[in-house]
């Protein structure tokens, strides 16, 4: 019984490497929006223009010297930023819940952290090579996928457990029009990371999920909504009409594997609480054979 117990407390400790944890985004965790050379909100017709809602901190690392189609109302954007040539941000309708960073030490840290995350992303062993298939309609549990070139999202991916999720991308990131990542069981936006080799498009109306950072750049159109955090390590972020939010996209490490190693580890304690327990008997019955001959006596 103890053979079987232990073996399967190695295949469950297996699990947990495959699991894996969540690589550290350091200082960027803040930023929801992380760009190079620009980051813009549209402002210009045909369409009206742009109201862009960001929640969590905004910034653009050098060379980008400004960034455009936010507001300048006194009260509305905290803006901080840093050393010539910077030159700060261009009004618009966008609006920042944390901070605007441009081009001030803040951004430039968030950027290198941002970058050291990608390393990360791009260090892990692919899992599930999934070149050539469309992401829509899979339901996919934690684990490392990858594509060769590029990767393409038409309709739903469901992603669901607790656990970390890893889609390294060699090329480019596309979504189509209404698309969307659903999360299920436990699945954390924090816990989901996009590694795209050049740049990603998210298409008309998706509801997109997970930490994206691109090589390049992002577009992202309008009325696309993003649970987690947009990258661009170097190139432009292009956003228009907008909700992208990072505050409630934490991460908790991943954890999808770690009930069954702790129930290795409840499965030992249990069999030594036995032991204790025959232990314990046997004390007892001692005690009680002392007790009968003192008492004939």
């Amino acid at each position: 019984m103890k053979k079987i117990l232990l073996v399967i407390c190695i295949l469950s400790m297996g699990s947990l490497a495959w699991a894996q944890s969540a690589p550290s985004l350091g200082s960027s965790a803040s930023f929801a929006v992380l760009g190079t050379t620009t980051v813009t909100n549209a402002t210009t017709p045909p369409g009206p223009p742009a109201f862009t809602t960001i929640t969590g901190d905004l910034g653009l690392a050098p060379p980008g010297v400004s960034v455009t189609g936010f507001s300048l109302v006194p009260g509305v954007n905290r803006i901080v930023v840093g050393p010539s040539p910077a030159t700060g941000v261009t009004a618009g309708l966008g609006v920042v819940t944390g901070t605007i960073h441009v081009g001030d030490a803040v951004a430039l840290l968030a950027h290198a952290d941002a970058t050291k995350t990608y390393a990360a992303l791009l260090a892990e062993t692919c899992g599930t090579n999934l070149s050539g298939s469309d992401l829509g309609g899979l339901t996919l549990t934690p684990g490392v996928y990858c594509f060769d070139s590029s990767a393409q999202l038409t309709g739903t991916l469901t992603l669901s457990g607790n656990g970390v999720y890893v889609f390294q991308i060699g090329s480019t990131l596309t979504t189509a029009t209404g698309s969307s990542v659903v999360l299920t069981n436990g699945a954390l936006c924090g816990n989901v990371f996009w590694q795209v080799g050049s740049s990603s498009t998210l298409g008309l109306g998706t509801s997109f999920a997970g930490n994206l950072i691109a090589f390049t750049s992002d577009t992202v159109t309008t009325g696309v909504s993003v649970a987690g955090r947009v990258f661009a390590l170097g190139g432009a972020v292009t956003l228009d009409t907008n909700n992208i939010t990072a505050g409630a996209c934490a991460s908790n490490g991943g954890g999808g594997g770690g009930h069954d190693h702790d129930g290795c580890k409840n499965g030992d304690g249990d069999h030594d609480k036995d032991k204790d327990k025959d232990h314990h008997d046997k004390d007892k019955d001692k005690d009680k054979d002392h007790h009968d001959e003192d008492h004939k006596s």
